[in-house]
């Protein structure tokens, strides 16, 4: 086993990893949350989120860890979950390129931090969180919420496992829906659950589980005790109050195929775009919080039409600056939460352009975020004649 130690201003943190194939250097870097549960945060490299990324690697992870399920025998009749808020756009990923890879009878849902009046749910907590409450919703469509209801394979999608506690919770409560459940998948991108976890959530969820991932070691978190760091408080459970008319992107609710952009969006953007075209600096495309996938999107298609791009997401989550967070920026939410978001490592004079993907409608704090990036909005809206093709209307303030 390879060991290492990252001192953060929260503690220390001591690694052992397994042999693996890519670099750890490559996967993550670190940093300390402010959070009084769990003080440290595995800065991933390649997701999107605390760090701009190439959607080319993004697509890499995606095929790869989809791949891997399917080699391990995930068939027809299979339901896919990413967990909020990081990992729902790495689930939706993983699900859509097992779907190209010709998965069948596949469904694919997002937990979620928002309240959907109306909506039966699961609910269950991530005792670890930053907001522990969070919500597995029902499908309202038929033939989604019979998948969900009699799906054999369980895959649970999560950027990094610590100890995989919140995936029992959900296994525990899913199989009182669903008792026919034979296998449950647990995929992210690193795994530092320690054997007697992995042990325990294997004997309690009763089926066949299966842990795939790039990397893996034990982890162990030496708290500093550090007051001044303890003491920061910031809200970010939101209120509570109903968010279905904010929320456009439909993986809360159940995806059966991967969601397409129509016709026309690159051209669309070229249309505002004030750049130089011969500008070497990258175009950066944002995502907001849950919904980061359309950025992806975006991003994929402007990289496919030759452009250099990256994607990130803004998020609810409180880091330090420090270690791998080299920046912090904050601003209120566009959810009618008035609770702080945030978005790290972003410099914006190192962007030919910014491109802030969003669901929710225009609002006070994206048009300050746009203005103070001098960025376009790009506002996602499903088809409402297709379930599975999407517009984005660009506007630039």
């Amino acid at each position: 086993m390879q060991t290492f130690t990252v001192k953060l201003d929260s503690g220390t943190l001591n690694l052992q990893l397994m042999p693996g194939r890519i670099p750890l250097n490559r996967l993550l870097g670190f940093a300390a949350r402010v959070s009084s549960k769990r003080k440290f945060l595995l800065v991933s490299k390649i997701l999107g989120k605390h760090y701009p990324v190439s959607p080319r690697m993004m697509r890499w992870s995606y095929r790869a860890l989809a791949r891997a399920v399917l080699n391990s025998g995930a068939g027809s009749g299979s339901l896919w979950i990413g967990m909020a808020e990081t990992a729902t756009g790495l689930g939706y990923g993983v699900f859509a390129a097992a779907s190209d890879a010709g998965v069948q009878n596949a469904l694919f849902m997002q937990t979620t931090r928002y309240n959907l009046e109306g909506v039966e749910r699961l609910a269950f907590d991530e005792a670890h969180s930053h907001a522990t409450d969070f919500f597995l919703y029902y499908p309202e469509h038929p033939d989604y919420l019979r998948q969900f209801l009699n799906a054999q394979t369980l895959v649970l999608v999560d950027d990094e496992i610590s100890t995989g506690r919140t995936f029992l919770r959900l296994i525990n409560a899913y199989q009182t829906v669903n008792p026919s459940l034979q296998k449950v998948f647990i995929v992210s991108l690193v795994n530092f659950a320690h054997p007697e976890d992995r042990a325990l959530l294997e004997a309690q969820a009763g089926v066949a589980v299966e842990w795939l991932c790039f990397r893996e070691g034990v982890l162990h978190f030496e708290d500093s005790q550090n007051t001044a760091l303890d003491n920061i408080v910031v809200n970010v459970s939101g209120n509570g109050a109903c968010k279905k008319q904010l929320l456009a992107w439909p993986g809360r609710l159940g995806i059966n195929a991967p969601i397409q952009l129509e016709n026309g969006v690159v051209d669309a953007f070229l249309q505002l775009t004030a750049s130089a075209s011969n500008d070497p600096r990258p175009i950066l495309v944002l995502g907001s919080g849950e919904c980061n996938t359309p950025a992806y999107l975006l991003g994929c298609g402007l990289e496919a039409q030759g452009f250099n791009v990256k994607v990130q997401s803004t998020t609810r989550s409180p880091i330090h600056q420090g270690n791998d967070i080299g920046r912090v920026c904050q601003f209120e939410d566009n959810y009618n939460d008035g609770i702080p978001n945030f978005i790290y490592n972003l410099d914006p004079a190192d962007y030919r352009e910014i491109i802030l993907c969003h669901e929710t409608p225009l609002c006070a704090s994206l048009l300050e975020r746009l203005h103070a990036w001098q960025a376009i909005s790009a506002r996602f809206e499903l088809n409402p004649n297709s379930t599975h093709h999407a517009k984005l209307h660009f506007f630039r303030p």
